[in-house]
């Protein structure tokens, strides 16, 4: 089976080089050209000139994109070249709507579809090790389970198209939890003049432990909000969760404060940090 990765962001460089270390990656294709050329050199693959020219060379195109409107142009772009019996998965986090529409455009060619967002962060995308969240047919799922493995250790079916992206947004809802609850909780640690590296320790050991306290917990404690996850897209995802939390007549606190505390750090400029950096908001001064 070949395969060809579009995107080739933060998430997307890991993976490629994973699907490239599993022998199955044959082509790259970025919107900025000098870093595919870098990643294809690297990697010893094709990099097509196009989106068109990747889906005509491959079996399965893996998108990687960050916003909705981008994947349906992809989609768009490559539906009158692909082949038939194809299949191609969405590693995005966009709307179920934009999910379930690219399945329809696609499924018209005879080509198959999964949306298929994943949770672990970059770490998770350098080692291999995201947790994946299908949605789609399992016929499509299997055949192409093989090339997850070599980017996840958790591939889950959730149900038909779109019911990856809803998991994912349950995820990304309970990640501006954890963010929320960890930030204020080390603010108030450090507001009380307590040793915050001994607080650290204990605290990761017993009930409370999670894993970004383990991962972020430090480093936020340092002043440092290097990108795992830059907090732009969260912001952006966070708003796709409020919608559907709207249509089925839910309300979410923290979820609307989340979106208003980075709004405002996006403001001030540190969108391109991770989402730690809402520690910028608690800490004392």
């Amino acid at each position: 089976m070949k395969a060809g990765m579009i995107g080739l962001g933060a998430m997307g460089t890991p993976m490629a080089r994973n699907l490239a270390k599993a022998g199955v990656l044959t082509a790259v294709y970025n919107r900025t050209e000098e870093k595919a050329h870098r990643l294809a050199q690297e990697l010893a693959v094709c990099c097509a000139p196009s989106p068109e020219v990747l889906a005509q060379s491959v079996d399965v195109v893996f998108l990687c994109v960050s916003k909705d409107a981008v994947v349906l142009a992809l989609v768009d772009a490559i539906c009158p070249v692909l082949k038939a019996g194809s299949i191609v998965v969405d590693m995005s986090t966009v709307g179920c709507e934009t999910a379930q529409r690219a399945a329809v455009l696609l499924a018209e060619q005879g080509v198959g579809f999964l949306d298929a967002p994943v949770s672990g962060g970059v770490e998770g995308a350098k080692n291999g090790t995201l947790s994946i969240m299908v949605g789609g047919e399992e016929k499509h799922l299997e055949h192409v389970k093989p090339l997850l493995a070599a980017m996840g250790d958790k591939i889950i079916h959730m149900g038909p198209v779109g019911a990856g992206q809803a998991t994912k947004a349950v995820n990304q809802v309970m990640a501006a939890g954890i963010n929320q609850a960890v930030t204020a909780a080390l603010a108030l640690g450090q507001a009380q003049g307590l040793p915050m590296a001994q607080v650290f320790d204990v605290v990761s050991g017993g009930a409370a432990g999670n894993w970004f306290l383990a991962h972020r917990g430090k480093t936020m404690l340092q002043g440092v909000y290097e990108p795992g996850f830059k907090l732009a897209l969260h912001h952006k995802d966070l708003e796709i969760c409020q919608a559907m939390a709207k249509a089925q007549g839910l309300s979410i606190d923290f979820l609307d404060q989340t979106l208003a505390d980075y709004q405002r750090l996006m403001t001030e400029g540190y969108g391109d940090e991770d989402i730690s950096a809402l520690y910028r908001l608690k800490r004392p001064d």
